[in-house]
């Protein structure tokens, strides 16, 4: 049985990244959920995945080259399950407890001084404690982190993947 090899893995990592970005503007233009701030971290942590990945499959570097792709992959993808968690976690707070609602994000970027706004954008508000959809139980930020969870273990695969010498 041939193994797959790194260039096919990433490529596929790159692929599973732009099925998932598709899937979160389906949701948000054709099903009408608002995405909050931690959501949007969540997909630019996606898509600095899927550069990674495309990037790697593009460049196919040697065995060093893919254990410096597969440290990156992992550390977005535990960066990624840190969004996640904090927005299950917001989800999960008493209602007293929820942060307060904040304006939509593009009139917080007109507003804020930078350091305020990724401090909003990383650790959430109330809009992140609602729950506009489930499947199989999970909430969006549910499956998010399943899949940061998969980035990572991927990433460190291909850390300490053993690899033929050409």
């Amino acid at each position: 049985m041939t193994r797959l090899t790194s260039r096919v893995l990433f490529l596929l990592a790159a692929l599973s990244c732009a099925g998932l970005i598709g899937f979160a503007l389906f949701l948000q233009h054709i099903e009408g959920l608002e995405p909050c701030p931690l959501c949007i971290s969540q997909r630019i942590v996606v898509i600095a995945i899927g550069l990674a990945a495309l990037v790697a499959t593009i460049h196919n570097p040697g065995h060093l080259g893919y254990k410096i792709y597969g440290v990156l992959t992992s550390l977005l993808g535990a960066s990624g399950m840190a969004l996640a968690s904090r927005q299950i976690w917001i989800q999960h707070l008493p209602p007293e407890q929820v942060p307060s609602c904040m304006p939509g994000v593009e009139y917080l970027v007109d507003i804020l001084p930078l350091t305020e706004f990724v401090k909003i954008m990383l650790t959430g508000t109330g809009d992140c404690a609602e729950i506009q959809w489930t499947f199989l139980g999970l909430t969006i930020p549910g499956w998010t982190l399943l899949t940061f969870a998969g980035f990572t273990v991927f990433g460190i695969y291909e850390i300490f993947r053993k690899r033929r010498r050409v």
